[in-house]
C-alpha cells in the first residue's frame, strides 16, 4: 500500500507546481504560500478528526515534537525558496533543481538511517538523476533577449536542500505518531513559519488586492498539497524513505506534462534528455 500512497503524492506534487505558479503570477510568491498553508493545515486537521488520532497528542514524546518542529521549519523554509523560484523562473527550470532533493535525501537515508540495501543501484540511481538534472538546468532569455539572472537557482537549490531535510526529520518524527497528526503539526509549524515572513516583508498589505482568479489557483493548489502530504506521510511511515522519496519525486513527470500542456513551457532537445535521465535514474532505484 505505501507504494500507492507514494504514487498518489507524486501525482498531487505534479498538480501543485502547475497551480502554484498559475495563482503567483500578480501574488507575491511568500503570501501565496502562506494562504495555502491555511488550506493545507485545514486539510490536514480534517483527516486527523477522520482518522481519530487527534486524542493522541498528548501522549507524544518529546523528541518526537522536537523532529516534528524540525520537520515544519525544513518544509516551511522548502516552501518559501521554492515558491519564490517559481516566480522568477518557468516551471521546467525550477523543479528539475528541486528534484536534487532526491539525491540529498538518500545520501541522508543511507548515512543516516542507515537504508544501506541494494546500495549499489541506489548509488547509481542518484548518479543518473544528478547528470538529468544538471542537463535540466538552462538560463532562458525573456523578452528583448536579456537572461534571466541567477537567483531563481539560488531559491531552487535551497528549496531542494531543505527539502531533504524534511523528509529524513519526517521520517524520524512519525515513527511513534499516526502520519495524519504528524502532518497535521507539522502544517501548524509551517503556517506560523510563513505568516511571519509575509508580516516581515510587509507582503500582508496585498491581501485585498489578490486577483480572484489567483486566489482560487492559490487555494487550489494548497488541497494538491495537502493530498500530496498525506498520501507522502502515510508511504513515509510504511515504507523506506530512500524509495518513497524518489517515487514521490516522479511528480517532475506529471509537472512537465502539465507546464507543456497548459503553460505552453517548451522542453529543449537537452532538457528532454535530462527528464528522460531523471526518471530512468529513479525508476533504477525501485528494481
Amino acid at each position: 500500500m505505501w507504494l500507492l500512497y507514494a504514487t498518489g503524492s507524486a501525482i498531487f506534487a505534479g498538480l501543485t507546481a502547475i497551480l502554484a505558479k498559475v495563482g503567483i503570477r500578480h501574488t507575491p510568491s511568500n503570501l501565496a504560500t502562506a494562504i495555502r498553508t491555511v488550506v493545507v493545515l485545514g486539510f490536514a486537521w480534517l483527516m486527523v478528526f477522520v482518522v481519530g488520532s487527534g486524542g493522541t497528542t498528548s501522549r507524544l514524546s518529546t523528541s518526537t515534537w522536537a523532529f516534528l518542529v524540525l520537520s515544519g521549519l525544513a518544509t516551511g523554509a522548502s516552501w518559501l525558496c521554492y515558491f519564490r523560484a517559481l516566480q522568477l523562473a518557468d516551471v521546467n527550470q525550477v523543479t528539475p533543481i528541486d528534484r536534487w532533493s532526491i539525491v540529498l535525501s538518500v545520501l541522508f537515508a543511507i548515512t543516516l538511517l542507515g537504508e544501506t540495501d541494494h546500495l549499489t543501484t541506489r548509488l547509481g540511481g542518484i548518479a543518473i538523476i544528478a547528470v538529468g538534472t544538471w542537463l535540466m538546468i538552462e538560463r532562458k532569455p525573456v523578452e528583448g533577449g536579456t537572461p534571466r539572472s541567477w537567483t531563481w537557482l539560488l531559491y531552487a537549490a535551497g528549496s531542494a536542500v531543505f527539502a531533504a531535510l524534511t523528509s529524513i526529520l519526517g521520517k524520524v518524527g512519525i515513527t511513534d505518531v499516526e502520519s495524519n497528526l504528524g502532518t497535521a503539526i507539522r502544517t501548524c509549524v509551517v503556517l506560523v513559519m510563513a505568516w511571519l515572513v509575509v508580516f516581515v516583508t510587509r507582503e500582508q498589505r496585498a491581501l485585498g488586492s489578490i486577483d480572484r482568479r489567483d486566489a482560487v489557483f492559490i487555494v487550489a493548489s494548497g488541497f494538491a498539497t495537502g493530498a500530496s502530504w498525506l498520501c507522502f506521510y502515510h508511504a513515509l511511515q510504511n515504507g523506506p524513505a530512500s524509495l518513497v522519496v524518489p517515487i514521490d519525486k516522479l511528480s517532475i513527470v506529471v509537472t512537465v506534462a502539465f507546464a507543456t500542456l497548459v503553460l505552453h513551457e517548451r522542453l529543449s532537445r537537452r532538457a528532454a534528455v535530462g527528464l528522460v535521465l531523471i526518471v530512468g535514474g529513479t525508476l533504477l532505484m525501485l528494481v
